[in-house]
């Protein structure tokens, strides 16, 4: 019965009876047994032109965000120990599948870019502070949309000073002005000899 009234043209009058079976029918003919006049709400209506918003959103929906099975860091491992006196790092991530076409990598370094995206999996930082740091790597499509992203991993970086390289390996003569933690403004005088 509902579909018979959705069929109906829109500027149709709808009518109800009770049969003799006592069944509710639903016609177009107004002097059938004492039918009653059914009132009809003001329909949705859409243009036979719509706009291109539902267009798109309908293809975006057609072409929905590709999936990739596995997205993860290779290097550092987990919770690595970094040394470094720099505070340099090489980053490596992998993907499973290969990154798509458009696809590219971007590397977070406590959740802020390290760089503008791009398709190579290898990302070298530099001048990290010491101290402990998350790692997440996202894979973004041509729009710039998120496509995956790893979990935060953490490691540590571990940047010696000058002063405790010195401490572990102490200046000789021929060090200073030639290792850093050795400035020849603290090179100790020679000794004088007595037969010059």
């Amino acid at each position: 019965m509902v579909a018979c009234l959705i069929s109906l043209p829109a500027m149709a009058e709808v009518f109800t009876y009770i049969d003799a079976q006592g069944n509710r029918v639903f016609t177009d003919q107004p002097g059938t047994r004492n039918a009653k006049r059914v009132p009809l709400a003001t329909s949705n209506r859409m243009s036979a032109n719509p706009s291109a918003a539902p267009m798109t959103a309908a293809k975006n929906q057609a072409n929905p965000l590709f999936h990739y099975d596995m997205l993860r860091v290779l290097v550092p491992d987990p919770d690595a120990t970094i040394r470094s006196t720099a505070g340099e790092l090489i980053v490596s991530v992998t993907s499973e599948p290969g990154l798509q076409q458009g696809h590219r990598y971007r590397l977070l370094l406590d959740g802020q870019p390290t760089a503008e995206p791009g398709p190579s999996p290898v990302f070298a930082l530099s001048n990290i502070d010491r101290g402990s740091h998350h790692l997440s790597v996202e894979i973004l499509d041509e729009r710039g949309r998120t496509v995956e992203r790893t979990a935060n991993q953490p490691f540590h970086m571990l940047r010696i000073s000058l002063a405790q390289k010195r401490q572990v390996k102490p200046c000789i003569l021929t060090d200073y002005g030639q290792r850093p933690e050795c400035p020849l403004k603290d090179k100790p005088e020679e000794e004088s000899s007595f037969w010059r």
